[in-house]
This record gives C-alpha cells, sequence and structure tokens, in this order.
C-alpha cells in the first residue's frame, strides 16, 4: 500500500471543509430538486492534486449528513460525487473534460433521487436535467475559471510538490 502523506491528508481535509462549509452556508440552493451546489466548482481540484479525490467525497458526504436530506442522498449523492472526481482525475491531462464527469455522473445518479425522494410529478428526465444543468453551471462556469486562475497563480506545482 501506498504511504499516505501528511501533505496530501491536509490537502484532502482542506478539499473535504471548503466543500461541506460551502454547501451547508448556500443550503437553500445546495439541496433539493432543483439544485446549485456551488462547492461542485471544487471539482477542477482534482487537476492539481489527487488529494481532491477523497476529500470531494468526504465533504460531499459530510454536507449530505448535516444536510438532513437523508440515506439516499448520503450513499448515493456522496458516491455520485467520489464516482465523478476519480473519473474527473482520470481526464486531468484534458483540462476541458476534467468537469464533465461531474456533469454526467450527477446528473445520471443524482436526478433519478431526487425524483424518486421528492415524488415529483413530473419525469425522472426533468430532474436528470435540472441536475446536468445545475453541475454545468457550477463545475464549468464557476469551476474552469477557477482551474485556470489557479494554474495562472502556479499552484498546480505548488500542490503537487
Amino acid at each position: 500500500m501506498k504511504n499516505i502523506s501528511t501533505k496530501s491528508l491536509v490537502q484532502a481535509a482542506a478539499i473535504a471543509a471548503v466543500y461541506a462549509a460551502v454547501t451547508l452556508l448556500l443550503e437553500p440552493i445546495s439541496y433539493g430538486p432543483i439544485q446549485f451546489r456551488v462547492s461542485e466548482a471544487l471539482c477542477v481540484m482534482v487537476f492539481f492534486t489527487p488529494a481532491a479525490v477523497p476529500g470531494l467525497f468526504v465533504g460531499c458526504v459530510l454536507a449530505n449528513i448535516l444536510g438532513g436530506f437523508g440515506l439516499y442522498d448520503i450513499v448515493l449523492g456522496s458516491l455520485a460525487t467520489l464516482i465523478a472526481a476519480y473519473l474527473g482525475y482520470r481526464l486531468r491531462e484534458y483540462k476541458w473534460l476534467l468537469p464533465l464527469p461531474s456533469v454526467v455522473v450527477n446528473a445520471i445518479i443524482v436526478g433519478p433521487m431526487l425524483f424518486y425522494i421528492y415524488q415529483l410529478g413530473e419525469t425522472a428526465l426533468l430532474c436528470v436535467a435540472t441536475v446536468g444543468i445545475g453541475q454545468f453551471l457550477a463545475c464549468y462556469v464557476l469551476g474552469m475559471p477557477l482551474l485556470l486562475l489557479m494554474e495562472r497563480l502556479g499552484l498546480r506545482k505548488l500542490l503537487a510538490e
């Protein structure tokens, strides 16, 4: 088993804390059948460090536990974030594709879950679309400028050292 460095643990913990804090701070728009999780902009952190994968997952678990939307959200929502973060990490060499797994995976997993939880009269496809749109806005409209700014500031090299 590969040794986990203190730096990686700190990076993962910091990402988890920011994800959970931002999600909870913006609770009215972070949860529900139509949601816009600003914290999902952090999906781009996998470009800078592999510690972002567990960091995003733990942050999502914490936000979903503290958000009070139940076991489905804790398990399925957090699992969607883990899968998306891992796939994003695998795509890190293709910077502009990096947020795509977060958009697609969350739409496919979280959309139908929200349809089931809220017993909406609309179709599950509408929930898939609204989650996908929210994820696109968070990951591309907010996340990509964050990535470009951090890259311009030279944080890729700093975080990787």
